[in-house]
Protein backbone atom coordinates (compact mmCIF):
# COMPACT_ATOMS: atom_id res chain seq x y z
CA UNK A 1 0.00 0.00 0.00
CA UNK A 2 1.26 3.49 -0.78
CA UNK A 3 0.02 6.95 0.05
CA UNK A 4 -0.88 9.79 -2.26
CA UNK A 5 1.95 11.81 -0.75
CA UNK A 6 4.48 9.04 -1.35
CA UNK A 7 7.39 9.78 -3.65
CA UNK A 8 9.67 7.38 -5.48
CA UNK A 9 11.77 5.53 -2.87
CA UNK A 10 15.48 6.29 -2.71
CA UNK A 11 17.91 3.48 -3.41
CA UNK A 12 19.36 1.13 -0.80
CA UNK A 13 22.75 2.71 -1.50
CA UNK A 14 21.38 6.15 -0.62
CA UNK A 15 20.00 4.85 2.66
CA UNK A 16 23.24 3.15 3.61
CA UNK A 17 25.32 6.21 2.73
CA UNK A 18 22.95 8.34 4.78
CA UNK A 19 23.37 6.07 7.79
CA UNK A 20 27.16 5.99 7.53
CA UNK A 21 27.60 9.68 6.82
CA UNK A 22 25.71 11.01 9.82
CA UNK A 23 27.20 11.18 13.28
CA UNK A 24 24.95 10.93 16.33
CA UNK A 25 24.97 14.71 16.60
CA UNK A 26 24.03 15.10 12.96
CA UNK A 27 21.20 12.62 13.39
CA UNK A 28 19.99 14.61 16.36
CA UNK A 29 19.97 17.78 14.27
CA UNK A 30 17.49 16.31 11.81
CA UNK A 31 14.12 17.95 12.60
CA UNK A 32 11.28 15.65 13.61
CA UNK A 33 8.98 14.85 10.71
CA UNK A 34 5.70 16.78 10.53
CA UNK A 35 2.54 14.83 9.77
CA UNK A 36 0.68 16.15 6.70
CA UNK A 37 -2.96 16.93 7.50
CA UNK A 38 -6.17 17.68 5.65
CA UNK A 39 -7.11 21.35 5.63
CA UNK A 40 -9.51 22.13 8.52
CA UNK A 41 -12.03 23.90 6.30
CA UNK A 42 -12.28 20.82 4.10
CA UNK A 43 -12.07 18.08 6.69
CA UNK A 44 -15.11 19.24 8.68
CA UNK A 45 -17.18 18.56 5.54
CA UNK A 46 -16.31 14.87 5.42
CA UNK A 47 -15.00 11.87 7.37
CA UNK A 48 -11.65 11.75 5.59
CA UNK A 49 -8.71 10.79 7.78
CA UNK A 50 -7.16 14.01 9.08
CA UNK A 51 -3.60 12.69 9.41
CA UNK A 52 -2.47 11.78 5.90
CA UNK A 53 0.58 9.65 6.69
CA UNK A 54 4.23 10.30 5.94
CA UNK A 55 6.06 9.51 2.68
CA UNK A 56 8.71 6.84 2.28
CA UNK A 57 11.49 9.41 2.18
CA UNK A 58 10.15 11.12 5.30
CA UNK A 59 9.95 7.76 7.08
CA UNK A 60 13.54 6.83 6.19
CA UNK A 61 14.82 10.20 7.35
CA UNK A 62 12.86 10.04 10.61
CA UNK A 63 14.06 6.49 11.23
CA UNK A 64 17.63 7.75 10.75
CA UNK A 65 17.14 10.00 13.78
CA UNK A 66 17.03 6.92 16.05
CA UNK A 67 20.31 6.86 18.00
CA UNK A 68 20.52 3.08 18.59
CA UNK A 69 20.40 3.42 22.37
CA UNK A 70 22.16 0.54 24.17
CA UNK A 71 19.27 0.43 26.66
CA UNK A 72 16.20 1.52 24.67
CA UNK A 73 13.71 2.82 27.19
CA UNK A 74 11.08 3.31 24.50
CA UNK A 75 10.39 -0.44 24.69
CA UNK A 76 9.72 -0.14 28.42
CA UNK A 77 7.25 2.66 27.73
CA UNK A 78 5.19 0.44 25.42
CA UNK A 79 2.50 -1.65 27.17
CA UNK A 80 3.02 -4.49 24.64
CA UNK A 81 6.83 -4.16 24.60
CA UNK A 82 7.24 -3.75 20.84
CA UNK A 83 10.83 -4.01 19.62
CA UNK A 84 10.79 -0.36 18.64
CA UNK A 85 14.46 0.07 17.60
CA UNK A 86 14.17 -3.16 15.61
CA UNK A 87 11.29 -2.05 13.41
CA UNK A 88 12.65 1.49 13.09
CA UNK A 89 16.06 0.29 11.87
CA UNK A 90 14.32 -1.86 9.26
CA UNK A 91 12.49 1.22 7.98
CA UNK A 92 15.81 3.06 7.82
CA UNK A 93 17.21 0.23 5.68
CA UNK A 94 14.11 0.27 3.49
CA UNK A 95 12.99 -3.16 4.68
CA UNK A 96 9.34 -2.28 5.22
CA UNK A 97 8.04 -5.84 5.19
CA UNK A 98 10.57 -6.83 7.84
CA UNK A 99 9.64 -3.77 9.91
CA UNK A 100 6.01 -4.92 9.78
CA UNK A 101 7.01 -8.45 10.77
CA UNK A 102 8.87 -7.13 13.83
CA UNK A 103 5.81 -5.09 14.81
CA UNK A 104 3.38 -7.98 14.39
CA UNK A 105 5.51 -10.32 16.44
CA UNK A 106 4.19 -8.48 19.51
CA UNK A 107 1.27 -6.35 18.28
CA UNK A 108 -1.85 -7.59 16.50
CA UNK A 109 -2.94 -4.05 15.58
CA UNK A 110 0.05 -1.88 14.54
CA UNK A 111 -1.92 0.16 11.99
CA UNK A 112 -4.43 0.98 14.72
CA UNK A 113 -1.85 1.75 17.40
CA UNK A 114 0.12 3.98 15.05
CA UNK A 115 -2.98 6.16 14.78
CA UNK A 116 -4.69 6.24 18.16
CA UNK A 117 -2.15 5.33 20.87
CA UNK A 118 -0.92 8.17 23.11
CA UNK A 119 2.72 7.70 22.11
CA UNK A 120 3.62 11.03 23.67
CA UNK A 121 2.76 9.59 27.09
CA UNK A 122 4.23 6.14 26.47
CA UNK A 123 7.05 5.09 24.13
CA UNK A 124 7.96 8.58 22.89
CA UNK A 125 8.03 9.91 26.45
CA UNK A 126 10.99 7.55 27.13
CA UNK A 127 12.98 8.56 24.04
CA UNK A 128 16.49 9.76 24.88
CA UNK A 129 15.90 12.92 22.84
CA UNK A 130 13.69 14.20 25.66
CA UNK A 131 16.75 14.38 27.92
CA UNK A 132 18.49 16.34 25.17
CA UNK A 133 15.57 18.81 25.07
CA UNK A 134 14.76 17.74 21.53
CA UNK A 135 11.66 16.27 19.92
CA UNK A 136 11.49 12.47 20.34
CA UNK A 137 11.57 10.10 17.40
CA UNK A 138 8.09 9.96 15.85
CA UNK A 139 7.54 6.33 16.79
CA UNK A 140 3.79 6.42 16.20
CA UNK A 141 4.16 7.87 12.71
CA UNK A 142 6.75 5.23 11.83
CA UNK A 143 4.58 2.42 13.22
CA UNK A 144 1.70 3.57 11.06
CA UNK A 145 3.97 3.85 8.02
CA UNK A 146 5.32 0.32 8.40
CA UNK A 147 1.87 -1.19 8.99
CA UNK A 148 0.28 0.66 6.07
CA UNK A 149 3.01 0.07 3.52
CA UNK A 150 4.01 -3.54 4.11
CA UNK A 151 3.07 -5.88 1.27
CA UNK A 152 1.91 -8.59 3.66
CA UNK A 153 0.01 -8.40 6.94
CA UNK A 154 0.10 -12.08 7.84
CA UNK A 155 0.03 -12.72 11.58
CA UNK A 156 2.44 -15.44 12.79
CA UNK A 157 0.71 -18.77 13.45
CA UNK A 158 1.92 -21.97 15.08
CA UNK A 159 1.00 -25.59 14.45
CA UNK A 160 -2.58 -26.19 15.69
CA UNK A 161 -2.71 -27.79 19.14
CA UNK A 162 -6.42 -28.68 19.08
CA UNK A 163 -7.37 -26.58 22.12
CA UNK A 164 -10.43 -24.34 21.69
CA UNK A 165 -10.54 -20.87 23.25
CA UNK A 166 -13.45 -18.39 23.31
CA UNK A 167 -13.22 -14.61 23.44
CA UNK A 168 -16.08 -12.31 24.48
CA UNK A 169 -15.68 -8.99 22.67
CA UNK A 170 -13.78 -7.93 19.56
CA UNK A 171 -12.27 -4.69 20.81
CA UNK A 172 -8.52 -4.15 21.21
CA UNK A 173 -8.12 -6.46 24.22
CA UNK A 174 -10.03 -9.28 22.53
CA UNK A 175 -8.25 -8.90 19.19
CA UNK A 176 -4.83 -8.77 20.82
CA UNK A 177 -5.56 -11.87 22.86
CA UNK A 178 -6.94 -13.70 19.81
CA UNK A 179 -3.84 -12.93 17.75
CA UNK A 180 -1.51 -14.09 20.49
CA UNK A 181 -3.40 -17.35 21.04
CA UNK A 182 -3.66 -18.10 17.32
CA UNK A 183 0.10 -17.60 17.02
CA UNK A 184 0.49 -20.26 19.72
CA UNK A 185 -1.63 -22.75 17.80
CA UNK A 186 -4.92 -22.43 19.69
CA UNK A 187 -8.28 -22.54 17.91
CA UNK A 188 -9.80 -19.14 18.72
CA UNK A 189 -13.41 -18.00 18.30
CA UNK A 190 -14.25 -14.36 19.00
CA UNK A 191 -17.88 -13.54 19.84
CA UNK A 192 -19.07 -9.99 19.19
CA UNK A 193 -22.43 -8.69 20.45
CA UNK A 194 -22.80 -6.13 17.66
CA UNK A 195 -23.14 -6.56 13.91
CA UNK A 196 -19.61 -5.35 13.16
CA UNK A 197 -16.28 -6.75 14.36
CA UNK A 198 -13.96 -4.27 16.06
CA UNK A 199 -15.72 -3.17 19.23
CA UNK A 200 -14.77 0.32 20.35
CA UNK A 201 -12.44 0.62 17.35
CA UNK A 202 -15.55 0.71 15.17
CA UNK A 203 -18.28 2.29 17.31
CA UNK A 204 -16.20 4.59 19.50
CA UNK A 205 -13.46 6.07 17.29
CA UNK A 206 -14.54 8.18 14.29
CA UNK A 207 -13.27 7.39 10.82
CA UNK A 208 -11.51 10.75 10.57
CA UNK A 209 -9.17 9.39 13.23
CA UNK A 210 -9.28 5.65 12.51
CA UNK A 211 -10.80 4.56 9.18
CA UNK A 212 -12.86 1.37 9.26
CA UNK A 213 -10.83 0.06 6.32
CA UNK A 214 -7.76 0.03 8.57
CA UNK A 215 -9.59 -1.91 11.28
CA UNK A 216 -10.94 -4.35 8.69
CA UNK A 217 -7.43 -4.92 7.34
CA UNK A 218 -6.18 -5.85 10.80
CA UNK A 219 -9.16 -8.17 11.34
CA UNK A 220 -8.48 -9.84 7.98
CA UNK A 221 -4.92 -10.55 9.11
CA UNK A 222 -6.27 -12.31 12.20
CA UNK A 223 -8.71 -14.30 10.08
CA UNK A 224 -5.82 -15.35 7.86
CA UNK A 225 -4.10 -16.65 10.99
CA UNK A 226 -7.14 -18.80 11.75
CA UNK A 227 -9.19 -16.69 14.15
CA UNK A 228 -12.94 -17.19 13.72
CA UNK A 229 -15.37 -14.33 14.32
CA UNK A 230 -19.05 -14.64 15.25
CA UNK A 231 -21.23 -11.51 15.14
CA UNK A 232 -24.54 -10.76 16.88
CA UNK A 233 -23.77 -13.12 19.74
CA UNK A 234 -23.85 -11.98 23.36
CA UNK A 235 -21.86 -14.09 25.80
CA UNK A 236 -23.94 -14.28 28.97
CA UNK A 237 -27.18 -14.11 27.04
CA UNK A 238 -27.07 -15.71 23.57
CA UNK A 239 -24.51 -18.20 24.85
CA UNK A 240 -23.91 -18.90 28.53
CA UNK A 241 -20.67 -19.88 30.21
CA UNK A 242 -22.12 -23.39 30.45
CA UNK A 243 -22.90 -23.40 26.71
CA UNK A 244 -19.26 -22.69 25.95
CA UNK A 245 -18.24 -25.51 28.25
CA UNK A 246 -20.60 -27.88 26.45
CA UNK A 247 -19.09 -26.85 23.12
CA UNK A 248 -15.65 -27.90 24.27
CA UNK A 249 -13.96 -24.57 24.94
CA UNK A 250 -11.07 -24.83 27.39
CA UNK A 251 -10.79 -21.15 28.27
CA UNK A 252 -12.67 -17.86 28.03
CA UNK A 253 -11.16 -14.40 27.75
CA UNK A 254 -13.63 -11.65 28.64
CA UNK A 255 -13.04 -8.36 26.83
CA UNK A 256 -16.58 -6.99 26.88
CA UNK A 257 -15.53 -3.42 27.55
CA UNK A 258 -17.12 -0.57 29.42
CA UNK A 259 -20.23 0.27 27.48
CA UNK A 260 -22.35 1.62 30.33
CA UNK A 261 -22.33 5.44 30.14
CA UNK A 262 -22.16 7.66 33.20
CA UNK A 263 -24.15 10.82 33.75
CA UNK A 264 -23.71 13.59 36.30
CA UNK A 265 -27.01 13.26 38.13
CA UNK A 266 -28.05 16.87 37.57
CA UNK A 267 -31.57 18.16 36.76
CA UNK A 268 -32.64 17.90 33.13
CA UNK A 269 -30.46 14.99 32.00
CA UNK A 270 -33.57 13.12 30.81
CA UNK A 271 -34.66 15.86 28.41
CA UNK A 272 -34.78 15.23 24.66
CA UNK A 273 -31.42 16.17 23.16
CA UNK A 274 -29.28 15.05 26.11
CA UNK A 275 -27.41 11.81 25.45
CA UNK A 276 -24.18 9.99 26.24
CA UNK A 277 -21.15 10.11 23.99
CA UNK A 278 -21.46 6.31 23.72
CA UNK A 279 -24.89 6.59 22.15
CA UNK A 280 -23.95 9.52 19.93
CA UNK A 281 -20.75 8.02 18.54
CA UNK A 282 -22.29 4.57 18.09
CA UNK A 283 -25.19 6.00 16.11
CA UNK A 284 -22.86 7.97 13.85
CA UNK A 285 -19.82 5.67 13.58
CA UNK A 286 -21.39 2.23 13.56
CA UNK A 287 -24.96 2.78 12.39
CA UNK A 288 -24.47 5.44 9.72
CA UNK A 289 -26.65 8.11 11.30
CA UNK A 290 -26.94 11.14 9.06
CA UNK A 291 -25.57 9.32 6.01
CA UNK A 292 -27.58 8.65 2.84
CA UNK A 293 -29.18 5.22 2.83
CA UNK A 294 -29.16 4.81 6.61
CA UNK A 295 -32.30 5.12 8.71
CA UNK A 296 -30.65 5.58 12.11
CA UNK A 297 -31.84 8.92 13.53
CA UNK A 298 -29.54 11.44 15.16
CA UNK A 299 -30.05 15.03 16.26
CA UNK A 300 -27.83 17.44 14.36
CA UNK A 301 -28.26 20.39 16.69
CA UNK A 302 -27.54 24.06 16.12
CA UNK A 303 -25.79 24.77 19.43
CA UNK A 304 -24.14 21.55 20.58
CA UNK A 305 -22.34 21.14 23.90
CA UNK A 306 -20.09 18.23 24.81
CA UNK A 307 -19.36 17.78 28.52
CA UNK A 308 -15.88 16.39 29.30
CA UNK A 309 -12.22 16.72 28.41
CA UNK A 310 -11.01 13.28 27.34
CA UNK A 311 -10.39 11.76 23.92
CA UNK A 312 -14.01 10.59 23.67
CA UNK A 313 -15.18 14.14 24.28
CA UNK A 314 -12.83 15.32 21.50
CA UNK A 315 -14.19 12.66 19.16
CA UNK A 316 -17.71 13.88 19.97
CA UNK A 317 -17.09 17.60 19.41
CA UNK A 318 -15.28 16.92 16.15
CA UNK A 319 -18.07 14.61 15.01
CA UNK A 320 -20.66 17.27 15.83
CA UNK A 321 -18.80 19.72 13.59
CA UNK A 322 -18.96 17.21 10.76
CA UNK A 323 -22.66 16.63 11.39
CA UNK A 324 -23.30 20.30 10.62
CA UNK A 325 -23.73 21.97 14.01
CA UNK A 326 -23.36 25.75 13.78
CA UNK A 327 -21.78 26.14 17.21
CA UNK A 328 -19.94 23.36 19.01
CA UNK A 329 -18.78 23.87 22.60
CA UNK A 330 -16.55 21.74 24.78
CA UNK A 331 -17.47 22.26 28.44
CA UNK A 332 -14.80 21.18 30.91
CA UNK A 333 -14.64 21.87 34.62
CA UNK A 334 -10.85 22.19 34.76
CA UNK A 335 -8.43 24.22 32.66
CA UNK A 336 -7.07 23.11 29.31
CA UNK A 337 -3.78 22.12 30.95
CA UNK A 338 -5.62 19.46 32.98
CA UNK A 339 -7.42 17.91 30.01
CA UNK A 340 -6.62 14.19 29.65
CA UNK A 341 -7.18 14.28 25.90
CA UNK A 342 -4.21 14.02 23.56
CA UNK A 343 -2.63 17.34 22.64
CA UNK A 344 -3.07 16.49 18.96
CA UNK A 345 -6.82 16.00 19.43
CA UNK A 346 -7.14 19.34 21.25
CA UNK A 347 -5.21 21.04 18.44
CA UNK A 348 -7.39 19.48 15.75
CA UNK A 349 -10.60 20.42 17.58
CA UNK A 350 -9.52 24.06 17.83
CA UNK A 351 -8.54 24.13 14.16
CA UNK A 352 -12.01 22.84 13.32
CA UNK A 353 -13.76 25.65 15.12
CA UNK A 354 -14.68 24.05 18.43
CA UNK A 355 -15.23 26.57 21.22
CA UNK A 356 -13.60 25.66 24.55
CA UNK A 357 -15.53 26.59 27.70
CA UNK A 358 -12.98 25.53 30.29
CA UNK A 359 -13.48 26.10 34.03
CA UNK A 360 -17.23 25.62 33.57
CA UNK A 361 -19.42 22.83 34.89
CA UNK A 362 -23.09 22.14 34.03
CA UNK A 363 -25.47 22.18 36.99
CA UNK A 364 -28.82 22.00 35.17
CA UNK A 365 -30.41 21.68 31.73
CA UNK A 366 -33.55 23.62 30.79
CA UNK A 367 -36.09 22.54 28.17
CA UNK A 368 -39.00 24.03 26.24
CA UNK A 369 -42.63 22.94 26.56
CA UNK A 370 -41.99 19.86 24.38
CA UNK A 371 -39.22 18.60 26.64
CA UNK A 372 -36.41 19.45 24.19
CA UNK A 373 -33.33 20.92 25.83
CA UNK A 374 -32.72 24.58 25.00
CA UNK A 375 -30.27 25.83 27.61
CA UNK A 376 -27.45 24.61 29.80
CA UNK A 377 -26.82 26.30 33.11
CA UNK A 378 -23.10 26.48 33.82
CA UNK A 379 -21.27 27.08 37.09
CA UNK A 380 -17.98 28.91 36.71
CA UNK A 381 -15.08 27.13 38.40
CA UNK A 382 -11.60 27.85 39.70
CA UNK A 383 -8.77 25.46 40.47
CA UNK A 384 -7.93 24.61 44.06
CA UNK A 385 -5.49 22.11 45.54
CA UNK A 386 -4.48 18.93 43.64
CA UNK A 387 -6.75 15.91 44.05
CA UNK A 388 -5.71 12.25 44.40
CA UNK A 389 -4.79 12.08 40.70
CA UNK A 390 -2.43 15.04 41.03
CA UNK A 391 -4.68 17.39 39.07
CA UNK A 392 -5.88 20.56 40.76
CA UNK A 393 -9.42 20.14 42.04
CA UNK A 394 -12.09 22.37 40.49
CA UNK A 395 -14.08 24.50 42.94
CA UNK A 396 -17.26 26.46 42.18
CA UNK A 397 -17.15 30.25 42.29
CA UNK A 398 -20.15 31.00 44.46
CA UNK A 399 -22.96 32.83 42.69
CA UNK A 400 -21.22 32.85 39.29
CA UNK A 401 -23.67 30.98 37.04
CA UNK A 402 -24.42 31.61 33.37
CA UNK A 403 -27.00 30.28 30.92
CA UNK A 404 -25.80 29.20 27.46
CA UNK A 405 -28.06 28.15 24.56
CA UNK A 406 -27.79 24.45 23.74
CA UNK A 407 -30.26 22.32 21.80
CA UNK A 408 -28.11 19.21 22.06
CA UNK A 409 -25.88 18.03 24.93
CA UNK A 410 -23.51 15.07 24.74
CA UNK A 411 -22.25 13.84 28.10
CA UNK A 412 -18.74 12.39 28.04
CA UNK A 413 -17.73 12.07 31.69
CA UNK A 414 -16.71 8.42 31.73
CA UNK A 415 -18.09 4.92 31.41
CA UNK A 416 -18.68 1.91 33.62
CA UNK A 417 -18.01 -1.76 32.83
CA UNK A 418 -20.60 -3.73 30.92
CA UNK A 419 -22.42 -5.63 33.70
CA UNK A 420 -23.84 -8.44 31.55
CA UNK A 421 -21.05 -11.02 31.82
CA UNK A 422 -20.11 -10.28 35.46
CA UNK A 423 -23.75 -10.74 36.47
CA UNK A 424 -24.25 -13.86 34.35
CA UNK A 425 -21.37 -16.01 35.64
CA UNK A 426 -21.65 -17.49 39.12
CA UNK A 427 -18.55 -17.49 41.29
CA UNK A 428 -16.86 -14.61 39.48
CA UNK A 429 -15.32 -12.06 41.86
CA UNK A 430 -16.45 -8.53 41.02
CA UNK A 431 -15.23 -5.23 42.46
CA UNK A 432 -17.46 -2.49 43.85
CA UNK A 433 -17.03 -0.68 40.52
CA UNK A 434 -18.39 -3.69 38.65
CA UNK A 435 -15.05 -4.70 37.16
CA UNK A 436 -13.83 -8.29 37.03
CA UNK A 437 -11.12 -8.84 39.64
CA UNK A 438 -8.02 -10.49 38.17
CA UNK A 439 -4.44 -11.27 39.10
CA UNK A 440 -2.66 -8.38 37.38
CA UNK A 441 0.31 -10.50 36.38
CA UNK A 442 -1.77 -13.15 34.61
CA UNK A 443 -5.21 -11.50 34.12
CA UNK A 444 -6.74 -14.67 35.60
CA UNK A 445 -10.04 -14.32 37.46
CA UNK A 446 -11.45 -16.23 40.43
CA UNK A 447 -12.61 -18.84 37.91
CA UNK A 448 -9.47 -20.73 36.78
CA UNK A 449 -10.45 -20.96 33.10
CA UNK A 450 -11.70 -17.37 32.80
CA UNK A 451 -9.33 -14.49 32.13
CA UNK A 452 -10.25 -10.87 31.45
CA UNK A 453 -8.71 -7.61 30.26
CA UNK A 454 -9.34 -4.13 28.95
CA UNK A 455 -12.14 -1.91 30.23
CA UNK A 456 -14.01 -4.77 31.91
CA UNK A 457 -11.03 -4.95 34.27
CA UNK A 458 -9.76 -1.37 34.25
CA UNK A 459 -13.05 0.48 33.99
CA UNK A 460 -11.56 2.62 31.22
CA UNK A 461 -8.28 2.34 29.34
CA UNK A 462 -6.42 3.24 26.17
CA UNK A 463 -6.29 0.89 23.20
CA UNK A 464 -2.69 -0.05 23.88
CA UNK A 465 -3.26 -0.79 27.57
CA UNK A 466 -6.15 -3.06 26.62
CA UNK A 467 -3.90 -4.79 24.09
CA UNK A 468 -1.26 -5.25 26.77
CA UNK A 469 -3.87 -6.98 28.94
CA UNK A 470 -4.77 -9.29 26.07
CA UNK A 471 -1.16 -10.18 25.41
CA UNK A 472 -0.43 -10.86 29.09
CA UNK A 473 -3.57 -12.97 29.46
CA UNK A 474 -2.70 -15.01 26.38
CA UNK A 475 0.76 -15.85 27.68
CA UNK A 476 -0.63 -16.91 31.06
CA UNK A 477 -3.57 -18.92 29.71
CA UNK A 478 -1.40 -20.69 27.15
CA UNK A 479 1.11 -21.65 29.81
CA UNK A 480 -1.65 -22.94 32.10
CA UNK A 481 -3.34 -25.01 29.40
CA UNK A 482 -0.20 -26.39 27.81
CA UNK A 483 1.42 -27.29 31.11
CA UNK A 484 -1.19 -30.02 31.69
CA UNK A 485 -1.04 -33.34 29.90
CA UNK A 486 -4.61 -32.87 28.76
CA UNK A 487 -6.59 -29.63 28.85
CA UNK A 488 -9.83 -29.59 30.78
CA UNK A 489 -12.88 -27.87 29.40
CA UNK A 490 -14.47 -24.83 31.01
Amino acid sequence: MTHNNDIAPRSAEWREELRKALTAKQRGDIPRVAMPELDPAYRITCNGEVNCGISREQAVLEATRCLDCPDPQCIQGCPVNINIPGFIKNIQRGEINEASRVLRSTSALPAVCGRVCPQEKQCESRCIYNKMKKAPVAIGYLERFAADNAESVAVPANKPNGIKIAVAGSGPAGLSFAGEMAARGFSVTVYEALHEIGGVLKYGIPEFRLPNTIVDKEIAALQAAGVEFVKDCIIGKTLSFEDLEAQGFSGLFVASGAGLPRFMGIPGENYIGVMSSNEYLTRVNLMGAGQPGHDTPVLAGGNVAIIGGGNTAMDSVRTARRMGAARVMLVYRRSEEEMPARAEEIKHAKEEGVEFLTLHNPVEYIADETGRVTTMRLQRMRLGEPDASGRRSPEPIEGDIIDVPADMVIVSVGVSPNPLIPNAIKGLDISKRGTIIVDESTMRSSIPTLYAGGDIVRGGATVILAMGDGRRAAAAMAEALLSTDKSTDL
